[in-house]
């Protein structure tokens, strides 16, 4: 029988080996990365206080539509730019980027191309 590769669970693996070394804190919170199929999301964190400072979704009213007949990866660059313009605003200039796990190509790197052209420093 073949066996499948559950390629999620290997995605989880390396995303708790980052989050052992990489931490958000109120000086430089951590810009972490979720992705499905059709969506992205991602939050500023500050892992001391544990709490969410920012956030930003492909979901959220006034980015889904702009993105509205865009690819999955200028609408991942224009949700970075919303999260980069949030975090500013709440005067966050520098983070600490967490791609949990997934790998730095496509819609990951869009959004940091996006949260960097957005004012961000990583």
């Amino acid at each position: 029988m073949i066996n499948k590769i559950d390629k999620n669970a290997d995605r989880k693996v390396r995303a708790i080996r980052v989050r052992n070394k990489v931490n958000g804190t109120a000086e430089r919170p951590r810009l972490s990365v979720h992705r499905t199929l059709n969506q992205i999301y991602c939050q500023v964190i500050d892992d001391s206080k544990g709490i969410t400072l920012v956030s930003a979704s492909t979901m959220d009213k006034n980015i889904a539509a702009s993105i509205e007949g865009k690819t999955k990866q200028e609408s991942a660059y224009i949700v970075g730019e919303a999260v980069a313009k949030a975090a500013i605003e709440k005067g966050i200039k520098s983070i600490v980027f967490d791609r949990a796990g997934y790998l730095y190509t496509g819609r990951v790197k869009a959004l940091a191309d996006g949260a960097r052209n957005g004012g961000l420093d990583f």
